[in-house]
């Protein structure tokens, strides 16, 4: 294999990272509304303990 195109593959994932959009799109804002509601479902059904509900609150406040 060429270096060339060897360096070009290693290469095209860092330069997708960042020339990708930086907001969110319709299907996007769609797909995480329904995520949420399916969550709200099961936690109805299957309610979390202390120690997830303060994991989420943490994955939440690091992710920001």
């Amino acid at each position: 294999m060429k270096p060339s195109l060897l360096l070009s593959l290693c290469i095209f994932p860092f330069i997708a990272s960042v020339v990708s959009c930086r907001e969110k799109g319709p299907a996007e804002k769609v797909g995480e509304s329904m995520d949420k509601a399916v969550e709200d479902v099961k936690d109805a059904v299957d309610p979390k303990g202390p120690v997830e509900k303060a994991g989420e609150k943490i994955d939440k406040a690091l992710s920001k």
